[in-house]
This record gives C-alpha cells, sequence and structure tokens, in this order.
C-alpha cells in the first residue's frame, strides 16, 4: 500500500501477479530468511518465517526475521522457554536493495510488523532494522509516532479499498518501470488524462483527413 496501491489492489483484489527479474532476486534472497528455522547463540535467539497478526489493524503476515535480544534497561519484555530473563523482539526486513524510489514503504512495512508483535507479545518495541541485500548491511529504523500513524492510516484506507472492491486510477512514476505488474497495470496507457476539447479536436482532425 505504501509503495503503490494500485499494484496493491491489483495483487489482492484483482488477483494479479508477475515475476520479473527483481521479484526473482528479492525470493533468491529471502530464501534463507524464510526457512523457518530458529537459530540460537548467546544472548541471542533468532527466530525465522515468524507468523504475525494485529487484530486492531486487521493484517497478517511474516516476520523474514525476529532477533530475541535480552532486556537490559529495565524495560518490559518477554519470557522465552528455556531462558532466563526477559527479551525484546527486534524485527528486521530482508531487501535485495534499499528503496531507489525514496518512498516511505519500508519502514513502513517493518513498522507494521513490529505493530503487530507488539499486539501479540503485550511488549513495546522501540526499533528495528531494514537489511540492504545489495550493500549487505542494516539500516535502523526507529518506530516512532509519527511512523505508527502512518501504518494505522494505511490500514484504514486498505480495508477501505477491499470493501469497495475499488482499484485505484494507476499514477506513472519512476519506479513503475521496475515493476513486475506493468504490462497489466497499463501505468502510461490510462494515467494520460486529456481534456474532453482536446478528444474532440484530435477527432475532428482525424475525420477531415479521411474524408
Amino acid at each position: 500500500m505504501a509503495f503503490c496501491e494500485r499494484r496493491w489492489a491489483l495483487v489482492q483484489i484483482e488477483n494479479i501477479w508477475a515475476d520479473n527479474r527483481f521479484t526473482a532476486e528479492g525470493k533468491e534472497l529471502h530464501e534463507k530468511a524464510h526457512s523457518g528455522e530458529i537459530e540460537s547463540r548467546p544472548g541471542l535467539l533468532i527466530r525465522r518465517t515468524l507468523p504475525i497478526h494485529s487484530l486492531r489493524l486487521g493484517i497478517s503476515g511474516q516476520a523474514d526475521i525476529v532477533e530475541f535480544q535480552p532486556v537490559r534497561d529495565g524495560a518490559k519484555g518477554v519470557k522465552l522457554e528455556g531462558r532466563r530473563g526477559l527479551w525484546r523482539p527486534y524485527p528486521i526486513e530482508y531487501k535485495r536493495s534499499r528503496d531507489k524510489a525514496g518512498s516511505a514503504a519500508y519502514p513502513i512495512q517493518l513498522c507494521a510488523q513490529a505493530l503487530c508483535l507488539e499486539e501479540m507479545l503485550a511488549v513495546e518495541i522501540p526499533e528495528g532494522a531494514v537489511y540492504d541485500g545489495s550493500a549487505q548491511r542494516r539500516q535502523i529504523v526507529t518506530f516512532g509516532p509519527e511512523l505508527r500513524h502512518a501504518v494505522e492510516a494505511l490500514a484504514r484506507r486498505m480495508h477501505e479499498l477491499f470493501r469497495q472492491k475499488k482499484t485505484p486510477e494507476p499514477e506513472l512514476k519512476k519506479a513503475c518501470h521496475s515493476c513486475s505488474l506493468y504490462e497489466p497495470c497499463r501505468p502510461e496507457a490510462l494515467s494520460r488524462k486529456r481534456p474532453v476539447t482536446e478528444y474532440l479536436r484530435r477527432g475532428m482532425a482525424d475525420l477531415e483527413k479521411a474524408v
């Protein structure tokens, strides 16, 4: 939804999907993250492909990776079986590269995961990270009030569109050309909105040529 409302609607309302090089590379990057394995290290527990949901927001899915880190600052945490003390979830979302379109889609997606985990585990999650596969580094994301409000607003918008079964009109952007749904979406053709006077003028010109 944050990246493109129309793309969301094509997938979720019209059940349209197509792969391209970028989605294939993304799937390859996610293979290890989606293994479902639980990895245990001293002072760290890593859970992959963790199912998550929020009844309040009406969303569900799975987190690529959630690291459980020990709580040392007196904050609230969760208890883990076979582990002493309290632990705080730290969600990590894997991406093939940074968001070159400059949108807030990646932080919003990660914050949505954090809100799900907070509701499920009754714990506060102040931050997480987006892993950039091309640079092989993490980008820390702080879950502040503005980001949380953006997730909530998008959740409401999503449910509104789904109830209406409405696919938004296309809006041609630079990122459209690398989208796997470029062909079924047809952003260039459908986003050209000419005034009626221009349409009539062109029609009359074509008629004169034919005569």
